[in-house]
């Protein structure tokens, strides 16, 4: 399952927030000076601090986050004025003053004509701190972004490197519907995975152009029987009662934890074919190998456990190649069988591709469609008039929610492209990008775009039409779980809502700072 188009881009490591009250946003880094000859894709190396980011295309595996620069000291953020300064300004004029104001005044001397004023810098995408921002000053952030008349470029004051930033409905479905030009093979995220690790552990589909790309899709797409569809379909409706059994039996407080991770992490393995017994610990590697991308990580445990991440990713695939051995020999009616013995041109899944592919599945769908849901409980109830014109007609209005929750929410926040060529984003005359320069892919900024959307920061269930980005900008990258992510959260909440009608968030929930992912680490609910 692929996931959105291209969201990763800049942040790594989210740097620790400085213990003082938050930074002031550095501005925009000055652009490099053109370079005499293109760059070839490849060979363009990564900023060394600029953030990462990862959706909802292809999801490339989880590399290890590479560490972003610590927060600027205290001592550099600028101060407010002078409280002494203040005062002054609002002290009475002495009598003698006041005396001669009353006199007639000398004709002024003509004023000069003002400076013209200029555009603000831009807050700095680049910049770990703005990630830790509250939602809505990186939203207005955003908003200033798209008035802008072309891609801003964000990147290391030192060297220059760094990426443009497509904040526009328009420019993020062009770079992804134009995959000869906009390269995913160079590394859709921020830092790019190191050779080492795509050699140890297969490439990732979201880290690959045509023609690999296209023939690892025929082959998974070949492996999608109607048969194993139809199967789908009735496990995502049986796993959405369970749940809520479960709910109603258990009455958890944690809406991710008992609801939002675990249905589509059930769904996935029991597609994949994985055996009940082995479940828990897989999902345990799964969170121990994406809990860093994108995010804050203490500083003792950038310490104390280096390589976590990858040591739990190839764990994990060991795991899923060991199954498919024995799949091999003893095919049954699952994925897994189909996806090592699918046969297309002589091609069928390696050991290391599918471990590949079934780290793709968890990371892109479990943590995006377990942070859709939870943000879509959340929005339904914080905006209670939207909610009662959804229970009003639950069947009737339930996809149009579900859209609207992927598009308001936007689980996956960028990607990363990088040019094969140079390119006139928009037609002739537009922003000329240059060969081997990358380009980061905003697919929630896209998702507000007041071109596209009226009205874009409302939640509304009844918007038509609804060309959201949520799951990429269209083209070869496009998420191939799509159907599955709309069909869980169709379920979910038609099983909810039809059962426990008064299910409701409790207060906010808790988020993630990341440049990746929108992530929910927990949410509060009731009913």
């Amino acid at each position: 399952m692929e996931t959105p188009t291209d969201t990763s881009a800049p942040t790594a490591d989210i740097a620790e927030p400085a213990a003082t009250a938050q930074p002031t946003v550095p501005a925009q880094a000055t652009a490099p000076e053109p370079a005499t000859a293109p760059a070839k894709a490849e060979g363009r190396e990564e900023p060394a601090e600029s953030a990462e980011p990862t959706p909802a295309a292809d999801v490339s595996e989880p590399a290890e986050a590479a560490e972003a620069s610590e927060p600027a000291d205290a001592s550099e953020v600028s101060q407010p004025a002078d409280a002494s300064d203040a005062s002054d300004a609002s002290e009475p004029a002495d009598a003698a003053e006041a005396a001669d104001a009353s006199q007639p005044a000398t004709a002024p001397e003509p004023a000069t004509a003002p400076e013209p004023a200029t555009a603000p810098e831009p807050a700095d995408l680049a910049d770990p701190r703005f990630w830790q921002l509250p939602a809505a000053d990186r939203a207005a952030a955003f908003e200033e972004l798209r008035r802008r008349p072309g891609p801003v470029f964000f990147g290391d004051r030192a060297t220059g490197r760094g990426f443009h930033a497509l904040v526009r409905h328009a420019d993020v479905v062009e770079a992804s519907r134009t995959p000869a030009v906009f390269l995913s093979g160079p590394g859709v995220t921020t830092p790019a995975p190191a050779r080492w690790v795509r050699l140890l552990f297969g490439d990732s589909m979201v880290n690959l152009d045509d023609p690999r790309h296209a023939q690892l899709r025929r082959i998974v797409s070949r492996a999608f029987t109607p048969r194993l569809l139809d199967r789908v379909e009735e496990d995502v409706r049986r796993i959405s009662t369970e749940l809520v059994d479960r709910i109603e039996r258990e009455r958890p407080e944690d809406f991710v934890s008992a609801v939002a991770a675990e249905l589509p992490f059930q769904v996935i393995c029991t597609m994949m074919g994985i055996p009940e017994r082995t479940r828990r610990a897989i999902l345990d590697l799964v969170n121990r190998s994406s809990e860093d991308i994108g995010v804050a990580r203490p500083l003792r445990r950038r310490f104390r456990a280096p390589g976590r991440g990858l040591r739990a990713l190839g764990r994990m695939q060991g795991i899923v190649a060991g199954i498919g051995r024995e799949r091999r020999r003893r095919p049954e009616e699952d994925l897994i069988s189909a996806l090592v013995t699918a046969d297309l041109d002589g091609r069928r899944l390696t050991g290391r591709e599918l471990g590949a592919f079934f780290s793709l599945l968890l990371v892109a769908g479990v943590e995006t469609t377990r942070n859709a849901l939870a943000h879509g409980l959340h929005l339904l109830t914080v905006h209670p008039e939207q909610r009662a014109l959804l229970l009003d007609d639950l069947d009737g209005r339930l996809g149009g929610a579900v859209d609207e929750m992927i598009r308001h929410a936007t689980p996956i926040i960028q990607f990363n492209r990088t040019l094969a060529v140079d390119h006139e984003l928009g037609g002739t005359g537009g922003t000329l990008l240059r060969a081997g320069e990358k380009v980061a892919l905003f697919y929630g900024s896209a998702n507000r775009d007041e071109v596209v959307f009226p009205d874009p920061d409302a939640f509304d269930i009844t918007r038509t039409p609804n060309p959201h980005l949520g799951f990429g900008g269209g083209g070869p990258h496009y998420c191939l779980g799509a159907h599955l992510a709309q069909q869980e959260m169709t379920a979910l909440f038609r099983e909810l809502f039809t059962r426990l009608p008064e299910a409701r968030s409790v207060g906010e929930p808790q988020l993630v700072p990341s440049s990746f992912d929108h992530r929910v680490r927990s949410l509060r609910f009731t009913f």
